[in-house]
């Protein structure tokens, strides 16, 4: 049964579910360890005493510590909207401008280091990392080539799935080995215009 709680008035209202609390908390203590002692040291043990939960709470909604540790990193970082302006270039480089957004920020950093960090050390996170996460962010950004084929903008075989994973692997290179003569936008923009030119 829910429990209520009273306000000024006498009147009940209802308060925030405690499962919501909890796994808000699971999320946070995921993280706090993570940034402490790395992926291979957390243990759902340790994740449970210092959120505050049991076991069996974390279990309910996760099958294993790297499913947890997939969600929890995710849920820091902001959804890229896939945008829709009627050209590729523009679509292409509102999405690197929303990506700077994110990634660029100490947060954003923070996040692209531990999902690199856990992915290259346990397969089986990069396996739940790259089902629940990146697929269905390649398949929204396939979208977006659909759109440009329909106009004409690009060749009706190409693949979107290796262009996203070439703008992935660009972004990503350019933010472990920035450029001193340039932006981080300005040498992704050049670099992927560069690789769409000859795709």
């Amino acid at each position: 049964m829910q429990k209520h709680s009273k306000n000024s008035s006498g009147k009940r209202s209802v308060g925030r579910p405690r499962s919501a609390q909890a796994h808000q908390a699971m999320l946070k203590a995921t993280l706090e360890l993570l940034a402490e002692v790395g992926f291979e040291a957390i243990s759902i043990d340790a994740i449970a005493a210092r959120a505050g939960v049991g076991k069996t709470t974390i279990y309910r909604r996760y099958a294993s510590k790297e499913e947890l540790v997939a969600d929890a990193i995710e849920s820091i970082r902001t959804e890229i909207a896939i945008p829709d302006t009627g050209n590729l270039q523009r679509d292409i480089d509102a999405l690197i401008e929303s990506a700077a957004q994110i990634t660029l920020s100490p947060l954003g950093r923070q996040t692209v280091a531990m999902i690199i960090s856990s992915a290259s050390s346990n397969p089986a996170f990069a396996q739940i990392y790259w089902t629940k996460y990146l697929q269905p962010r390649r398949k929204a950004f396939a979208i977006v080539l659909e759109r440009a084929k329909i106009r004409n903008e690009v060749e009706a075989d190409l693949d979107p799935d290796l262009v996203f994973d070439l703008m992935s692997g660009i972004m990503l290179y350019a933010l472990i080995f920035p450029t001193v003569s340039e932006s981080w936008t300005a040498y992704v923009r050049r670099a992927l215009n560069l690789v769409l030119q000859r795709l």
